[in-house]
């Protein structure tokens, strides 16, 4: 494992991958995306400021509850690249995402009370199948599973 000393102030993109624990490729998928930056030696290879840690962090942790990367760069684009995300600037962002976060809940807290009775059915026509027919619309069309009575002719 390489150590990092308080030291040093530039990591190669192995570095930042051992430290961070992303994958290379996904580092240079994250700077391809505009949500990191590196600058280059004269040997055309990545180094990272060690400031670089925090934002991979911040990306992680908010692919983890769920927020897509275009929004992530949205707001990273707020700040300079070389502004260094602190506790608050994560307590503001965040907090413009809660209302967002919890919609998300309440629709997976629905679907999951409401998918034992949709699995359990199969015809997937009944009025309660939140995931193949919300408000039983493939009910209108017949009885039955209306998906699977489609002719291919």
């Amino acid at each position: 494992m390489t150590h990092l000393t308080w030291k040093t102030h530039e990591l190669t993109v192995g570095e930042l991958s051992q430290r961070s624990g992303v994958p290379a490729s996904a580092l240079r998928f994250y700077e391809r995306e505009g949500l990191i930056h590196s600058s280059r030696t004269s040997g055309n290879q990545r180094r990272y400021t060690r400031d670089t840690l925090r934002r991979v962090a911040f990306v992680r942790s908010s692919q983890r509850v769920g927020i897509p990367l275009s929004r992530i760069r949205g707001v990273l684009s707020l700040f300079p690249d070389d502004h260094v995300l602190t506790k608050e600037d994560w307590a503001r962002i965040s907090e413009c995402w809660r209302t967002d976060l919890t919609e998300r809940i309440e629709q997976l807290q629905n679907l999951r009370d409401r998918l034992t009775d949709c699995i359990g059915c199969g015809c997937l026509s009944i009025d309660k199948c939140a995931l193949a027919n919300p408000y039983d619309q493939l009910g209108e069309q017949g009885a039955g599973a209306r998906r699977l009575l489609k002719s291919s002719c």
